[in-house]
């Protein structure tokens, strides 16, 4: 027998012209049967409706015959989402289909956005779908009666799971939710159901592991067996620069964009970072004056209401382009949107997959995506990324293990509400993939950091944050409370400081770090107009507007993503065909020039190989290395090979990487010959070496004060009056020498070394790629002069000591000068 709300659900979507996707009404069947799992569907498929529609059916089938009729039926769906963005969609579209349905449910948001007022409503009448960050997800459970919320609760959906996953906001949601299966357990009430959503990682099966693991089930992957058409096209140049450098090339083919923008109802332009999102947004409405109007700026630093207004600009049709970073990347659907152009290498396979979902999201539709490179190689890249896309390569997430930090917070926020003891906090936890391997040992550290700072801080009241009264852990002290509230999360940045118009009104946030170089009367730009300094007061800086004719671009850290070891594996075996005549790819037939000219000077490497190439020029002697494995692990491995190289001879190096290698800088011959290269590249004794080499020590002194912030010991200041970025660090500093020297075991001292191994040094890619050379063919040569390959990389290291317009300069010169050495 079909259950009724089956069948109310399929003759609203008939009537609508519609017929649902056979993986949908999967998942309504096993929703319908109280079953968890996870949704795996390309962008533009309805996995939102695959679960909420199968919680609607659910309610539907408890109330057959008045489904419609008005009741409190307290919390039916959480919706755990991990961006802001998301939320104001997903809720319309959900009461879009409620109100057609005549079913009578509230939809609430709750995230940082969210007016008290509202917040204080839904705690006396909760909606019936609650659309929630993962940070919000947590000060809910910092409230008073917080269980009582999940009473009624039936199913949980964990939206994008793929971008969660691998991140301390995946873990803040595995804790949410061991917390939330606690509730309902202790409550002993409706039986919950947990959905994850998530767009294809390579890593699916361990996804839904690490999902279901608080819930105690197996789950069940349903997939949608759906192709989603892409169709990718470079944008090739006219010209091959046979000496490339980043960013360079990008802004030149601005130009071909505009056709394209025109031809198309909506454009969505991806830049990789804020700073060049600026650049590109100004000159696309230098050379093209008539999108005046038509074409909108958006970035994480620009002012919320202004993203809303793109965000609504969209939905209404009114816009040709948006020039946007990330803070578009996930799936908001943008119904209008059938073009996406990306600029410069996405560095990675779902990332580009993500993007260019963006456009033709809709059933059936083709996804059109273009290829911008912003250098000659990035060509390769492009070719990389078909190959990678045809063969489903997708990346792997990896899940964190053993966050502290986290778990330090998320203990001191359960203090806050109900409290918590010792035995079912630790059983809890243990139930989630993350902490399953916590011991005794370090369970009892955690306990002693919260309630009397551990071994070195139990002399300073600061750190006496929880109380123990008849074994339940509670925070009493409502100053304590109040600043732990405040900062709940583990989105850690450098200060950010407003940006105000002298006359009112915001514009965006800018990093300390950038403005506290500029003097008042220097003009930048921020969310498309050109800003003058005027002053900085209360961590606000005021600006008015500027009519110089140059502006400064501002660059916020965290810049440029590294290569992903699948793009990087593609791209090495891209490079066999450089050598052949008969490859057919467009972006490899119109690079012939530059692998011409790199064959003449060195070489061009094939997957087997690594190429080593030693030059000598009027400003040193160069060594160029090229695993293309990403900028994070050739940092890690130049560091590496010059400490052991040093140990041959006593020696200094200056370094620069980008994505494809490396460069080693020194005053005289770099002493690295056949005879010493594959000890030089060996995995023997690489902890010990890496910690030698890289400075681990210094590395780990700033990834401490992250974790420093996360675990709540440093305090980052009340809302107008932040500590300065440097305040902290030098705080963070002191922490860390008074735990080296006192503490030397501390819990929070252990993971900051840790990830910086794990997560800034790639460790565990670095070994592997290690292993690689040493299968591998090293091929030595000694260019007469700097090549196409290593020209970027040189490029890269002059960087840090010029203005853009000097680089520019500079670089232009040294191009013509070995345009002439032929």
């Amino acid at each position: 027998m079909i259950p009724p709300g089956h069948t109310v659900i399929t003759e609203w979507l008939t009537r609508k012209g519609f017929t649902a996707f056979a993986f949908q009404e999967e998942t309504w069947q096993h929703i319908a049967q109280g079953e968890s799992g996870l949704v795996n569907a390309p962008t533009g498929f309805g996995k939102t409706f695959s679960v909420f529609l199968g919680a609607v059916i659910q309610y539907i089938n408890q109330h057959p015959a008045d489904y419609q009729k008005p009741r409190k039926n307290g919390l039916q769906l959480l919706w755990i989402s991990p961006l802001r963005a998301l939320a104001k969609d997903i809720g319309r579209a959900m009461e879009e289909a409620l109100h057609e349905l005549q079913i009578p449910w509230q939809v609430g948001v709750r995230n940082g956005d969210t007016e008290m007022s509202e917040r204080q409503k839904q705690k006396r009448n909760m909606p019936e779908v609650l659309i929630i960050t993962p940070e919000s997800m947590h000060l809910l459970l910092a409230q008073k009666g917080y269980p009582d919320v999940f009473k009624s609760l039936r199913v949980i959906a964990v939206d994008e799971w793929h971008e969660l996953l691998g991140s301390k906001r995946g873990v803040q949601v595995e804790l949410a939710l061991s917390r939330v299966v606690h509730c309902k357990k202790a409550l002993n009430s409706t039986p919950l159901s947990l959905w994850g959503i998530s767009a294809t990682i390579g890593n699916l099966e361990q996804a839904k592991e690490v999902l279901m693991r608080p819930l105690g089930v197996a789950g069940i992957i349903v997939r949608a067996r759906l192709d989603k058409p892409i169709h990718i096209e470079s944008i090739l140049p006219d010209e091959i620069e046979k000496y490339p450098w980043a960013g360079h090339l990008g802004i030149k083919l601005a130009e071909k964009v505009i056709p394209i923008i025109e031809q198309s109802k909506t454009t969505l332009i991806f830049i990789n970072t804020r700073g060049m999102s600026e650049r590109w947004y100004q000159t696309l409405l230098t050379i093209a004056p008539q999108l005046a109007g038509a074409i909108a700026l958006h970035h994480g630093s620009i002012e919320h209401q202004l993203r809303i207004w793109v965000e609504d600009a969209l939905h209404a049709e009114t816009l040709k382009a948006v020039v946007c970073t990330a803070s578009l990347d996930l799936g908001v659907d943008f119904r209008p949107v059938d073009t996406v152009i990306q600029v410069g290498s996405p560095k990675g396979v779902a990332r580009f997959l993500q993007r260019a979902g963006r456009s033709g999201h809709r059933p059936g539709e083709v996804s059109h995506i273009y290829f911008l490179p912003t250098h000659s190689l990035e060509l390769v890249e492009a070719a990389a990324l078909k190959r990678a896309i045809k063969e489903e390569m997708v990346e792997s997430r990896e899940p964190m293990i053993l966050c502290f930090d986290v778990l330090v917070q998320y203990l001191c926020t359960l203090a806050i509400g109900e409290g918590f003891t010792a035995a079912q906090a630790y059983a809890e936890i243990k139930n989630t993939y993350c902490y399953a391997e916590i011991n005794d040992s370090e369970w009892e550290q955690v306990l002693a950091h919260i309630v009397h700072g551990g071994n070195a801080l139990q002399q300073y009241d600061d750190y006496k944050k929880v109380e123990i009264e008849n074994g339940l852990y509670r925070i009493k002290n409502r100053r304590v409370a109040m600043r732990h509230r405040m900062h709940i999360g583990t989105i850690v940045s450098d200060a950010m400081l407003k940006v105000k118009f002298m006359s009112g009104g915001y514009i965006g946030v800018i990093e300390e770090y950038f403005i506290s170089r500029l003097e008042p009367g220097d003009s930048f730009t921020l969310a498309g107009r050109n800003l003058q300094l005027v002053g900085i007061k209360d961590m606000t800086v005021i600006v008015k507007k500027s009519t110089a004719s140059k502006s400064i671009v501002p660059a916020w850290n965290g810049g440029r993503l590294p290569l992903s070891a699948n793009l990087g594996l593609v791209l090495r075996e891209t490079f066999n065909l450089a050598h052949s005549r008969k490859a057919k790819e467009p972006e490899l037939t119109v690079l012939h020039p530059l692998f011409r000219l790199q064959e003449k000077l060195s070489h061009v490497p094939k997957s087997n190989e690594l190429l080593i190439e030693h030059i000598e020029t009027k400003d040193g002697y160069h060594l160029f290395v090229y695993p293309f494995e990403g900028r994070l692990v050739h940092e890690a491995m130049a560091a590496l090979l010059a400490y052991r190289i040093s140990r041959i001879l006593p020696i200094t190096f200056s370094i620069a990487m980008n994505d494809y290698g490396f460069e080693l800088l020194s005053d005289q011959p770099i002493p690295l010959d056949d005879s010493n290269a594959p000890e030089l590249f060996t995995t023997d004794n690489l902890i010990h070496d890496i910690q030698r080499s890289a400075n681990a020590g210094e590395m780990a002194k700033r990834k401490f004060r992250d974790v420093a912030v996360i675990g709540g010991l440093i305090f980052q200041g009340y809302p107008g009056e932040q500590k300065k970025a440097r305040h902290l660090q030098s705080s963070a500093s002191l922490l860390y020498k008074v735990f080296s020297e006192y503490d030397p075991y501390n819990i929070l001292l252990r993971q900051a070394h840790q990830e910086v191994l794990d997560q800034q040094m790639e460790e565990a890619r670095l070994r592997a790629a290690l292993h690689r050379i040493q299968q591998s063919n090293i091929v030595i040569t000694v260019p007469v002069r700097l090549t196409p390959f290593c020209f970027p990389i040189k490029v890269d290291s002059l960087r840090e000591d010029m203005s853009s317009e000097q680089l520019e300069d500079r670089v232009r010169r040294m191009q013509q000068q070995l345009e002439k050495e032929k």
